[in-house]
């Protein structure tokens, strides 16, 4: 009896640590799969109906995701000073396993922390500018610089003038401080 009554406190002791954990670990909440009522935070207008790869930003103060006709503008969201800081996930289109670049797909997110981008490319995204092509696997990105030019960088390695303005990235975009992002 007294064994049991341990083993029930230590149960207890150990519930009670977890609840109690202040590491800061979240769990990302998931994506939001594409649907006819998605309207591009920039533009107004409803990403089924633009082509190319498409955002989301999911943030803890708003119940419906922030939605992006292209995933350059997602990537934009999050250098802007004025947007929400509530950041706790941002999705892009994984273009790898998108049918083609007319239907992005609409389930096919990827992690934009985690993803490879494809930029300086040939192709164009929703809105007509440069984009920011992204895949979920290094090779589809490859594949596609084979096909329609471009670099591939990391999302922390995006520059910020490609996605803020200019669509030619400066000397100090390569070679200067390391851009500060939403965590």
């Amino acid at each position: 009896m007294r064994i049991s009554g341990h083993i029930a406190l230590l149960a207890a002791a150990l519930l009670l640590a977890g609840c109690n954990d202040k590491s800061g670990s979240t769990v990302m909440p998931p994506p939001v799969a594409l649907n006819a009522d998605a309207m591009g935070v920039f533009c107004g207008m409803n990403l089924v109906e633009h082509p190319g790869p498409k955002g989301q930003i999911i943030t803890a103060s708003r119940i419906d995701p922030y939605w992006f006709s292209s995933a350059r503008d997602a990537v934009a969201f999050t250098l802007m000073p004025d947007q929400p800081r509530d950041i706790r996930a941002v999705y892009v289109s994984d273009m790898g396993r998108a049918p083609n670049w007319d239907q992005p797909g609409e389930t096919n997110w990827v992690d934009a922390k985690k993803a490879f981008f494809v930029i300086e490319s040939r192709k164009r995204g929703g809105m007509g500018a440069a984009e920011t092509v992204p895949f979920g696997e290094r090779a589809a990105a490859d594949a596609f610089v084979a096909a329609n030019g471009g670099r591939v960088v990391t999302f922390d390695a995006i520059p910020s003038n490609y996605v803020l303005g200019s669509d030619i990235p400066s000397a100090s975009d390569h070679h200067g401080a390391p851009e500060t992002r939403v965590n």
